[in-house]
C-alpha cells in the first residue's frame, strides 16, 4: 500500500534567494493523523503550498497516493482537501454557495453539490446560517466553513494549517472531534499547528520543521519518551499533613489538597506507591507541562 503522502528531496527557494525548504524527506501512512510542527518561518507553510499544488517547488519530488505530482497533477490536486490559515472566501458570498462553488472547481454538479453542501453544513452547525452571507459569521464559524469547503469534494487526505487558530476553546473541541471521526473514517489528515497540546491529542505521528530541514520525525509516543522529566500535579484523598514527608523526588505544596511533583528518571506508579507507604493517597493526577513543547524547544534553534 503506498504512502498517503512521499516527499524526497524536496527544495523551495525563492526568488530573493531565500531558502524556505532544504532537501526534505517526510513520510505519511494511509489513515494516519500527522502533525508538522515549527515555528514560524520554519517552512511549514511553503510544504504545504507545495503539496497542495499552490507552490512550484524548486526540486524534489512529491507523491501522492502512489501518484507523482509532476506528472498527475489534476489527480493528485482532486486527492486534497486544504483548509488554509486565512480566510480567503467572498465575504459577500452566502456560505451555502460558497461550499456549491467549491464543488464545481472539481466537475460536481450543482444537484450532488447542493446535498453535499446540505450534510457538512448540518455537521458543522452551519445549517441555519446557510442563507447568510460569509462576512456576517464569527471567527469560529468562518474557521468551520473553511474545513467544510474542504471536504465538499470527498479527498483522501484532508491538509489543515492552524485549524483552532483563534477560535474559543468550545469551538476548539467541536473541530477536534470532527476531525476525529474523519479519521477513524479512513481519511488521512495533516495539522500544522502552534497549540501544540493539540498535537499532543489529536496525532499518531509527528514531524518537526526548524529553518527548513525535518530535524525529527517518529511517532509521537516515542518522542514523548524523551522528555524524561515529568511535572505532575497530585490531588489527595484527604487533607494534606503540614509538613511533607521527604521522598526519592521534588514536592511541593500547592494546597492542602495537591501538591506538585517532579519526577525525573522515576514512574508515576513508583512516586504513588512510596507517597502512599508515608500516608498520602492520591485519588487524581494531571500533568502541570506540555511535554511536547518542553521537547520542541529542545530541538528546535529557539531551544538551543
Amino acid at each position: 500500500m503506498p504512502n498517503a503522502l512521499l516527499i524526497s528531496n524536496l527544495t523551495k527557494t525563492y526568488a530573493n534567494n531565500v531558502s524556505a525548504l532544504s532537501k526534505v524527506n517526510l513520510s505519511v501512512e494511509q489513515g494516519d493523523f500527522f502533525a508538522l510542527l515549527g515555528s514560524n518561518g520554519a517552512g511549514k507553510t511553503t510544504m504545504i503550498g507545495i503539496v497542495s499544488s499552490l507552490l512550484h517547488k524548486t526540486s524534489g519530488e512529491v507523491s501522492v497516493l502512489g501518484l507523482d505530482q509532476s506528472t498527475n497533477l489534476n489527480q493528485v490536486k482532486r486527492m486534497i482537501g486544504l483548509m488554509p490559515q486565512e480566510f480567503n472566501f467572498n465575504p459577500f458570498e452566502p456560505i451555502e454557495e460558497i461550499l456549491i462553488n467549491q464543488a464545481g472547481y472539481y466537475g460536481i454538479d450543482r444537484q450532488p453539490a447542493r446535498a453535499r453542501a446540505e450534510v457538512l453544513l448540518k455537521r458543522v452547525e452551519l445549517w441555519d446560517r446557510r442563507l447568510n452571507m460569509a462576512k456576517s459569521l464569527s471567527g469560529g464559524m468562518k474557521r468551520r466553513l473553511m474545513l467544510a469547503r474542504a471536504l465538499m469534494h470527498e479527498p483522501k487526505i484532508l491538509i489543515l494549517d492552524e485549524p483552532s487558530a483563534g477560535v474559543d476553546v468550545e469551538i476548539r473541541r467541536s473541530i477536534w472531534a470532527l476531525l476525529k471521526e474523519l479519521n477513524e473514517q479512513g481519511m488521512t489528515i495533516i495539522l500544522t499547528t502552534h497549540y501544540l497540546e493539540e498535537a499532543e491529542l489529536l496525532c499518531r505521528n509527528i514531524a518537526i520543521l526548524d529553518n527548513g530541514q525535518v530535524i525529527e520525525q517518529s511517532s509521537m509516543k516515542k518522542l514523548l519518551a524523551k522528555v524524561a522529566q515529568q511535572i505532575l500535579i497530585l490531588e489527595s484523598v484527604e487533607t494534606l499533613p503540614k509538613t511533607l514527608p521527604k521522598t526519592d523526588f521534588s514536592i511541593k505544596r500547592l494546597d492542602d489538597n495537591s501538591i506538585q511533583v517532579i519526577l525525573d528518571g522515576i514512574s508515576i506508579s513508583q512516586a504513588l506507591s512510596e507517597l502512599s507507604k508515608k500516608g498520602i493517597e492520591i485519588e487524581h493526577v494531571r500533568s502541570a507541562q506540555n511535554r511536547l513543547e518542553t521537547l520542541f524547544l529542545h530541538l528546535t534553534s529557539k531551544g538551543k
